[in-house]
């Protein structure tokens, strides 16, 4: 009965984004693959040959995966915790290519994360999906 109850109160928002941070989850378990050297990078990266096989490279991406699929979890559980963690992670993500652009990166390197991360920003914040979390005071 409260998995049934869960399922009717979680927005269909809610499930994309908890399949999407699951698509997430897998594409950097694909690149803690590639800097170990055990998947071979072929899908359009410049990578240099000394970041080829990188421990600390696998590592942050392992970390990645680890976070995304806590992230997932909660989030299909519509736990509040899910709530604030994306709330964070997106204004971190957008902190960091608003950055990048002050760096050199350009607007075509950044522009699909930062259009992503804001249009995710602007989702957990309506009412509805902070209503389904708990978090509208």
């Amino acid at each position: 009965m409260n998995e049934l109850s869960q399922a009717k109160e979680r927005p269909l928002g809610v499930t994309i984004l908890a399949i999407l941070a699951g698509v997430a989850a897998v594409l950097s378990a694909i690149h803690a693959l590639q800097f170990l050297g055990l998947f071979p990078i072929v899908i359009g990266q410049n990578v240099a040959v000394r970041t080829y096989i990188s421990f600390w490279y696998a590592l942050m991406y392992g970390l990645l995966v680890w976070l995304y699929i806590w992230l997932v979890r909660m989030l299909w559980r519509v736990d509040p915790a899910a709530w604030m963690f994306l709330v964070f992670i997106t204004v971190f993500e957008l902190i960091l290519d608003i950055f990048s652009m002050i760096g050199s990166a350009t607007w075509q390197d950044v522009s699909v994360s930062f259009i992503f991360n804001a249009l995710v920003l602007i989702y957990v914040m309506l009412p509805g999906v902070r209503e389904a979390f708990g978090t509208q005071s």
